[in-house]
């Protein structure tokens, strides 16, 4: 084992460790080892309200402070870093990054490419040319109804100082976007079975200019992305712009891309093809 890769899982918005299991088993069977993290405020850093249970009280989860508030890219990325450091011990790492996971882990890429023998993004977000909320405006990203989540969230995330979604809602209209988006090719017990492994708290934030690939750091570390071909919320266009903004950033250090089927979520729920994706990426 001591030459094999670690494999150091990084969790997108709202999510946690957690969502990583079923992977891990299959790593696991593969021969590999991996660990997943929870960024600060997450897995069982994470708030959840008695207000949040059931029977809800929105006015109250309106107001209820959350673990989360202050949670900056920083500490995300300090977070990687020590889990990097005890990993490497081991020997090489891979790290994987999925959806806003991919925000952090470029940022750990630029401070610490020491670290890292390969990074991975799988439908993650790779900021280049443009922070992440530039891209949300670009056409590459105008088939994502972002307002179709609006009636989930709860209340003001200036005056909270987080962003909180109420994914334990049962208004059918945000729980057909909730799917459309994320599961559309899910059966609806795994989509709710996944919804529940949500958390309502995420950090706002997203990073800065400065935050972006750096080709002096970022730019030196073999990388891989892989596209979810169905994603619905970060959609193939946008994917592949960021693979080509990428490699035009590091010419002599492409992305070695790769494709799996299946929306934001199904490589998750059904991992087997990902972890034999991953387990090649650990080849010599």
């Amino acid at each position: 084992m001591q030459n094999l890769p670690t494999f150091v899982l990084v969790h997108g918005a709202f999510a946690n460790s957690f969502s990583f299991a079923p992977l891990q088993a299959e790593l696991a069977l593969l021969g590999h080892r991996s660990v997943a993290v929870d960024l600060p405020g997450h897995g069982f850093e994470a708030t959840f309200p008695a207000s949040y249970q059931a029977p809800q009280d929105l006015d109250a989860l309106a107001s209820e402070p959350g673990s989360i508030k202050g949670v900056t890219l920083a500490d995300n990325t300090a977070r990687v870093i020590d889990v990097l450091e005890r990993a490497k011990r081991n020997g090489p790492t891979i790290l994987v990054a999925h959806s806003r996971g991919g925000i952090t882990s470029t940022a750990v890429a630029n401070a610490r490419p020491d670290l890292i023998d390969r990074i991975a993004y799988v439908a993650a977000w790779c900021p280049v040319e443009l922070d992440v909320s530039g891209y949300y405006a670009q056409p590459e990203m105008a088939e994502v109804d972002t307002g179709s989540f609006a009636a989930t969230l709860v209340g003001n995330p200036a005056e909270l100082g987080l962003l909180r979604t109420n994914f334990r809602t049962a208004d059918p209209a945000a729980l057909a976007a909730f799917k459309r988006a994320f599961a559309a090719d899910l059966t609806d017990d795994e989509f709710r079975t996944f919804l529940n492994t949500f958390q309502p708290d995420e950090n706002l934030d997203g990073g800065t200019s400065a935050d972006r690939a750096q080709a002096m750091t970022w730019g030196r570390i073999p990388k891989t992305f892989v596209r979810l071909a169905a994603d619905a919320s970060v959609p193939l266009a946008v994917q592949d712009r960021m693979i080509r903004e990428a490699d035009a950033l590091t010419p002599d250090n492409p992305f070695d891309v790769r494709t799996l089927e299946g929306s934001h979520l199904r490589w998750l729920v059904h991992p087997k093809p990902a972890a034999e994706l991953l387990a090649n990426l650990a080849k010599p």
